[in-house]
């Protein structure tokens, strides 16, 4: 049975588990060391949540929720399902995590963003019911 839950503490073995899945996010994707997991794990705005069966870690996702004026906002970010467990809802289950918390928070809609050529992301943000939307983002690298 597939578990999903907040990270609670930054350890050598979620480090461990985020610096094995996120290569498999985005080649450029680094791994992080134990002081930026700490930083994550302890932030007011961003939750890290696991997918995991038994002692095995399936996926992760980051749901970020903030305050701005027009009310609270959410973004879903580096949602990634190890390869060995795609297509066995693990993806579904983190999405539906992050849609519940969410709405916890006090969100009224969550965002995310995904590349047109991650057909299968893509197909399960809309099964879920996200809709497209027509807008330009934008992005603008510092340093």
């Amino acid at each position: 049975m597939i578990e999903i839950f907040e990270i609670q503490e930054a350890d050598g073995a979620v480090l461990t588990s985020v610096n094995r899945l996120l290569p498999q996010l985005s080649k450029s994707a680094r791994p992080i060391n134990g002081e930026q997991l700490k930083r994550l794990v302890e932030s007011e705005c961003t939750r890290l949540f696991f997918a995991k069966e038994g002692t095995d870690v399936l996926g992760m996702l980051s749901l970020v929720v903030f305050p701005i004026p027009t009310g609270v906002k959410a973004w879903i970010e580096d949602v990634v399902v190890d390869q060995k467990a795609r297509g066995k809802g693990v993806g579904k289950a983190l999405m539906n995590k992050a849609l519940v918390e969410a709405g916890n928070l006090g969100t009224k809609s969550i965002d995310l963003t995904s590349r047109p050529s991650r057909e299968a992301a893509n197909k399960l943000y809309q099964a879920i019911g996200y809709q497209e939307r027509e807008t330009n983002v934008y992005r603008y690298r510092i340093a």
